[in-house]
């Protein structure tokens, strides 16, 4: 519990900067604890019952000084793809509670668990191009899944064609509630041109304010916009979701699947924000802060929680220092729940959406795209895909083929790896690739080989058929020299392979050398007994060694050029 150890460590001057950022902080929390519970499915007050409970227990479980926790954009469609299929049609909001607070402590467990197991590398298994089309793809359908709230209509429906269609539909009817439209088109317009403009100033707040004004001046209520109302009085009262057992097992991998992108975003977050500060990140560490957050949330009817960039930056701005930040906004944001429920029963809905809409536009990275476009024609069609994947199939679906598309990659690699012929370069020390440099020199009968990858199972018999169509060329080589250096890797299959190479190779006449072998990929070979099939001497420690017993064997000489 990292928290307990910040009192014999906390320096009197910090205490003014933590509440002052704890007090703009909670300005932030209260808008968009509310609009992202509309963004899960869930009742308004659930988001403000998360607020207060992940931020306490993050700040005792927590490593990171000044990371804030919370509701977040990116999780909330995923908790309403995997609640709202699972409630009845009439959308009982205390099931749907119910649901998102075990979806909560699922996720809690599911990261406890994994930080037990040392498991903090899994946030790696989501690759950047993926990574960036997935939240490109998750931007897209919360934006199109708004504009009916934000246009004052609703649209029965749960994805994105679906939502767009509807949309699209419900204006060319006349479904448009000019008062809500007006709202929130000129919400997403302050927010947008304050946080351009004016990037100190609280932006959301900003709007929020306006917006309960408006409302009040103008009887927004009377023409037709619909208002958040006033919100339950008093504490978030201790519950223990009841769920049918059927409805954990459908759950499991909705659980799963924000506890990654949970995991991914902070942990990307943490290290930002460590870099700043000097502080260093523990992976498993946040593992728990994270898991004891969503379990807080879970049993005070919350639903999960990630890290906020945007919140965490508007903290470190303020000046915050430690925890004690979070701790103060979350003590804010109970006390408007205690004395103040009825102060934002004049905010209408689509400021809500407003909110909601300016956020999925920051998850978006188009520049990131345009630049994998530029760099990496593979890495683009990659984070393409994903997507496609978020867009049409949905936002769980979607984070499975993030996921899947990053480990293919990983695979692809391995599978089909760079590989070359290498030679001497006039001018230049060792051994060169002659796909770079067209006029190596090449030793009469004598072939160098190169491959940039483990040898194993899925990829050695592309590497077999390479070094037999190396072995029909003309003149016929009488040695394949092999650069061994970046095989970190040969399993059971390649060896069975390499020795009957070996022999296939000898019956026509050419030697399959090796050079540089790394000692550990040596031991595996005379493990597997290649060194007994192979003739010993064609291992040699380095490719100068190598090409000199060839010289020494044929008498071959480099042309007099070199």
């Amino acid at each position: 519990m990292p928290g307990l150890d910040v009192p014999a460590t906390y320096q009197r001057e910090w205490f003014g900067k933590d509440i002052i950022a704890g007090v703009v902080l909670a300005t932030l929390l209260v808008p968009q604890g509310m609009a992202y519970a509309e963004l899960a499915g869930l009742p308004t007050i659930t988001g403000l019952y998360t607020t207060i409970l992940c931020l306490l227990a993050y700040a005792v479980f927590g490593p990171s000084r000044i990371l804030v926790l919370g509701p977040d954009s990116a999780l909330g469609p995923m908790i309403a793809a995997t609640v709202l299929p699972l409630i009845a049609s009439d959308g009982d909001p205390q099931k749907a509670v119910a649901l998102a607070s075990m979806l909560a402590l699922m996720v809690g467990l599911i990261m406890v668990l994994a930080s037990v197991a040392k498991f903090g590398f899994i946030a790696d298994l989501i690759s950047k191009p993926t990574m960036i089309g997935y939240m490109n793809g998750l931007a897209i359908t919360i934006l199109v899944g708004q504009l009916p709230k934000l246009f004052g209509f609703k649209v029965d429906s749960d994805t994105f064609v679906g939502d767009f269609v509807g949309f699209v539909q419900g204006v060319a009817n006349g479904e448009t509630v000019v008062a809500a439209a007006a709202v929130g088109i000129a919400g997403i317009v302050l927010i947008l041109a304050l946080q351009q403009w004016l990037p100190k100033v609280p932006a959301v707040l900003v709007m929020v304010v306006l917006a309960i004004v408006a409302t009040t001046v103008f009887d927004l209520a009377s023409r037709g916009v619909s208002l958040v109302g006033e919100l339950p009085r008093g504490f978030p009262p201790f519950t223990i979701p009841r769920v049918e057992l059927s409805d954990i097992g459908l759950m499991f991998a909705g659980a799963l699947g924000i506890a990654l992108v949970s995991l991914t975003d902070t942990i990307s977050n943490s290290s930002a924000f460590a870099a700043r500060s000097g502080q260093e990140v523990h992976g498993n560490q946040e593992m728990i802060g994270i898991g004891a957050a969503n379990l807080a949330a879970g049993f005070f009817q919350g639903f999960p929680v990630s890290t906020s960039g945007s919140r965490t930056a508007v903290a470190e701005r303020s000046g915050a220092k430690t925890q004690l930040t979070g701790v103060t906004g979350a003590v804010l944001v109970l006390l408007m729940l205690v004395l103040l429920p009825g102060l934002f029963r004049n905010l209408p809905q689509p400021a809500l959406a407003a909110v909601v809409i300016t956020a999925s536009v920051s998850l978006a990275d188009i520049p990131g795209t345009v630049r994998l476009w530029r760099q990496s024609k593979a890495e683009f069609s990659l984070s393409l895909a994903a997507f496609l994947g978020v867009a049409f199939l949905g936002v769980l679906p979607g984070i499975g083929i993030a996921v899947g598309l990053s480990i293919l990659n990983i695979f692809r690699r391995a599978w089909w790896p760079y590989e070359t012929v290498i030679g001497r370069v006039p001018g230049y020390e060792g051994f060169h690739d002659v796909n770079f440099h067209p006029d190596a020199k090449h030793l009469p009968g004598l072939v160098i080989y190169r491959w940039d990858a483990p040898v194993f199972f899925a990829n050695v018999k592309p590497f077999r058929d390479n070094i037999r169509q190396l072995a029909r060329t003309e003149p016929k080589p009488r040695w394949i020299l092999l650069a061994a250096e970046p095989i970190t890797d040969v399993d059971t299959t390649a060896a069975d392979v390499l020795i009957e190479l070996d022999r296939e190779l000898d019956a026509q006449g050419t030697s399959l050398v090796f050079a540089e072998l790394k000692h550990r990929v040596k031991d595996k070979i005379e493990l597997y007994g290649l060194k007994q099939e192979i003739d010993p001497h064609h291992f040699y420690p380095t490719l100068d060694a190598a090409v000199a017993a060839y010289v020494a064997l044929t008498g071959a000489t480099w042309s007099t050029e070199d």
